[in-house]
């Protein structure tokens, strides 16, 4: 409880008024009462800054972290029976969200992107390869429609993937672009 105030906003919004306190007896502006100062200051900042957000729901990306892992395990385990280059495409939709789970603040601070990545791990990558791997061997590998579905899935919830990392690292790259006008504009 003690190290989580201590790294609260209102712990570092006192710390700032306390500093500013310091600041003033030090400048000569407040004389022997300078701690009394210092404390109201600290008090008044602790006081004034805005309370630290509520998180209702846990934060499950070491959770989702681990499905995935495992799923690729399941799916590299399973790799004889899978139609060629299906499990290179479950481990390069796995990368993707394994990039975006490795930033759980980040991703938890949009609800709809965190919820399409929970869905890609925990609902359809899941769906798509065991609805293969349920399949009795000898019907899979007889009725190409059954391998062709697959293929067809991954690839669409591999475009999902990287639509996903998109709209994450939109950020990123507004700001890389940003940058690079800068330093265009500079040079001219």
């Amino acid at each position: 409880m003690m190290l989580r105030y201590l790294g609260s906003t209102k712990n570092l919004a006192g710390c700032v008024g306390g500093l500013a306190g310091l600041g003033l007896y030090l400048a000569g502006v407040i004389g022997w009462l300078w701690p009394v100062v210092v404390v109201a200051l600290y008090a008044a900042g602790a006081l004034l800054a805005p309370p630290e957000k509520v998180r209702l729901l846990p934060d499950a990306s070491g959770e989702l972290r681990v499905s995935l892992e495992t799923l690729v395990s399941s799916v590299s385990s399973q790799a004889s029976r899978m139609p060629e280059s299906t499990v290179d495409t479950v481990r390069r939709i796995a990368e993707v969200l394994a990039d975006l789970l490795a930033q759980p603040a980040r991703l938890s601070a949009d609800p709809d992107l965190r919820h399409s990545v929970v869905r890609l791990v925990r609902t359809d990558l899941p769906l798509s390869v065991e609805s293969f791997l349920n399949l009795p061997r000898w019907f899979a590998s007889r009725r190409a429609g059954a391998a062709a579905e697959l293929v067809a899935q991954l690839d669409l919830l591999e475009a999902e993937a990287h639509r996903i990392a998109e709209r994450f690292y939109a950020a990123d790259v507004d700001r890389q672009a940003d940058h690079t006008r800068y330093l265009r504009d500079r040079d001219a």
